[in-house]
């Protein structure tokens, strides 16, 4: 009880954190920019029409800011957003619920919205299209259909496996986004950004060297500026140089690559234990002591996009890069 007193105090502190740092509109945003330059377009065109915004869905990995931007639009369109999760959202019950609730405009932000129950996800179809739900009421003779009329609103979905949302509803989005990892200049704009929030100075060198090692994602660059501003704010008066975030990056095991202790650990697995590969994901999960969906989903993008790791209809095959940077000779 305790542990999950003391989890649930950590995730509060760390949605807090992010809260903070996290822009309330489009001229704060950074990044993304035909994304952000389209949803500008079509807000901008809904508020000339008095319209509701229409249905938005946002993929890609996690960090990339898809929350973030469902918050923007809704501070965009003066609307308010309520938000919610797939996982949570398990009977239709709940879904009229909380769509029942809305004023016209209102946004509704469904994070994870692929792992949306099967049955839950066809009572959107006629939500989206209709702005109404039919509810069935009561069992067996006495049951019978209620349709419940909705306010006009928008429904903004955030996915990280698009390929797993059943094509109808995919298909009932109007503005689909894709959002790509950021570059480093990129994300040095938004750890100086950060940092200024916080109350810490930073250099130029300093925010680059955080912005590298972030994998291309905005909220690792946030929590890696979060540890750094910890090392500077004692060893380093509060200031954050180059040199003070290389040596606090080394301190968690985090090289001038970005590469962290379970790239490694994945790399060295596929590099010495199996000679490169081919080698099946479960059995580098086994090997690693994680679990595969974590290492498809939170370790693989970035190992691939790098050019470390290569998928292959055999397996997993580490590439003479990450043999480089592992210091190996290729047998």
């Amino acid at each position: 009880m305790l542990g999950e007193r003391q989890s649930d105090e950590l995730n509060r502190r760390n949605t807090a954190f992010d809260n903070k740092l996290r822009p309330t509109n489009f001229d704060g945003f950074v990044g993304q920019e035909k994304i952000r330059d389209r949803l500008l377009l079509a807000v901008e065109a809904a508020k000339a029409r008095g319209e509701s915004l229409d249905h938005v869905l946002f993929s890609g990995p996690p960090g990339l800011g898809k929350t973030t931007l469902s918050y923007i639009l809704g501070e965009a369109m003066g609307v308010n957003v309520k938000t919610t999760s797939g996982p949570v959202i398990t009977k239709p019950g709940d879904l009229a619920g909380l769509l029942t609730t809305l004023e016209p405009g209102d946004i509704v932000f469904v994070d994870e919205i692929h792992r949306m129950a099967k049955t839950v996800e066809e009572y959107l179809y006629s939500a989206m299209e209709d702005y109404a739900i039919d509810i069935m009421i009561d069992q067996g003779p006495n049951a019978r259909s209620v349709r419940l009329e909705l306010p006009r609103f928008t429904l903004v979905g955030a996915t990280t496996r698009i390929g797993l949302i059943a094509a109808p509803l995919r298909a009932r989005f109007g503005l689909v986004n894709r959002l790509d990892y950021y570059d480093p200049k990129k994300l040095a704009e938004i750890v100086s950004r950060s940092a200024a929030k916080l109350g810490v100075d930073i250099d130029n060198d300093g925010a680059l060297e955080i912005a590298r090692r972030s994998r291309g994602t905005p909220r690792i660059a946030n929590n890696l500026l979060r540890r750094v501003r910890d090392y500077a704010q004692i060893r380093a008066g509060n200031f954050i140089t180059g040199d003070v975030a290389r040596e606090s990056l080394g301190l968690l095991e985090i090289d001038p690559n970005g590469l962290d202790d379970m790239d490694r650990r994945i790399l060295e697995t596929i590099c010495v234990k199996f000679s490169g590969g081919p080698v099946g994901l479960s059995t580098i999960a086994v090997s690693v002591g994680e679990e595969p969906d974590t290492i498809e989903e939170a370790y693989e993008p970035f190992l691939i996009m790098e050019g470390y790791l290569e998928r292959t209809p055999k397996g997993r095959v580490a590439t003479s890069l990450a043999f480089e940077r592992l210091g190996l000779s290729r047998s």
